[in-house]
């Protein structure tokens, strides 16, 4: 599709597009109230109580409850890994590339780690590769990504934990599309005219469509633009 035949969005006058503008608020502020609602909801889940699982992080063993640092709330990003490949998933590794300033959780009382089957040195040496800044700890010596949706070689997932004194509790998990509410990206490409351009999506006739996951950057893309040997400020710490 060149510059000269592609789609396009009708041309109308400033009232009508402010009239169809007005009709789609009204839309999303009700979809942003029953965001708020299900919050609520979730804020009012119970709660069961985990093992004292043991991972493996940059420093060696930890517990689980001291993941959290001290915090009392984690959040855990389960990250897909495959032995033996170079390259692990591009959605994981795009997904976690969104997350270089997290400080802020601290005045929440929180920490985001990213979790994976992983043996510690690989995961170490992947992280390294593509320039995340998330703390890593592996599972590959523990049933803890199993008991949490995240089995070897198995899918992604996140899931929250709440911890109080040395007692850790899990307080939710979703997977698949459910974590998108974390990510930016899509919310991003979601408010550009040709959305995401993917084939599954409801658009207009004539719009760019593309195969599923065609446009996403690959693992490899990721760490040429933001891994050690391009990054400007330096490896990740």
């Amino acid at each position: 599709m060149t510059g000269t035949d592609i789609a396009l969005p009708p041309v109308v006058d400033a009232t009508t597009w402010e009239h169809r503008l007005q009709a789609l608020r009204a839309r999303e502020k009700a979809a942003t109230r029953e965001l708020d609602a299900i919050a609520a909801e979730r804020r009012r889940l119970p709660m069961v109580e985990m093992p004292d699982y043991t991972l493996e992080g940059s420093d060696g063993p930890v517990r689980l409850a001291d993941v959290f640092e001290g915090k009392s709330q984690l959040i855990v990003y389960n990250h897909m890994w495959f032995t033996g490949k170079e390259w692990q998933c591009p959605g994981c590794t795009g997904f976690t590339s969104q997350y270089t300033r997290l400080e802020f959780l601290d005045n929440y009382d929180a920490r985001f780690v990213v979790v994976t089957q992983g043996p510690i040195e690989e995961a170490l040496a992947y992280r390294q590769r593509v320039g995340n800044r998330m703390a890593w700890y592996s599972t590959a010596n523990s049933p803890f990504g199993s008991d949490v949706g995240a089995p070897p070689d198995g899918g992604f997932a996140v899931n929250v934990f709440l911890r109080h004194g040395d007692t850790v509790y899990r307080t939710w998990y979703t997977a698949g599309r459910g974590t998108e509410q974390l990510s930016h990206s899509f919310a991003l490409i979601d408010l550009l005219p040709y959305g995401r351009q993917e084939e599954w999506q409801d658009s207009p006739a004539g719009w760019p469509q593309s195969p599923t996951y065609s446009r996403w950057a690959t693992s490899e893309n990721i760490a040429a633009l933001y891994g050690p040997l391009t990054h400007t400020d330096g490896p990740a710490s």
